[in-house]
């Protein structure tokens, strides 16, 4: 069974309203929803940690490849 939720009167008002506006056929669906999307904000903020963590791992190694790749580079011998 289900567990009761108190709401404030404004934010019923607010359920109501989105439920009208996106189509739903409940309140529950409404909620669902919210928290669908909450859950992939959340997830896509977890996400671009890793990546922000991975990259600074891999900085300095990338850098000193970039610097050896330049100095053999064929461009700068281009006349």
């Amino acid at each position: 069974m289900g567990k009761p939720l108190m709401l404030q009167e404004a934010d019923a008002e607010r359920i109501e309203t989105l439920k009208k506006r996106l189509g739903a056929r409940t309140k529950i669906e409404v909620v669902r929803s919210a928290l669908d999307l909450l859950e992939r904000d959340a997830e896509k903020t977890e996400r671009v940690a890793r990546w922000r963590k991975a990259a600074g791992m891999v900085a300095a190694e990338s850098r000193k490849v970039s610097r050896e790749f330049r100095r053999h580079s064929r461009l700068g011998r281009l006349d």
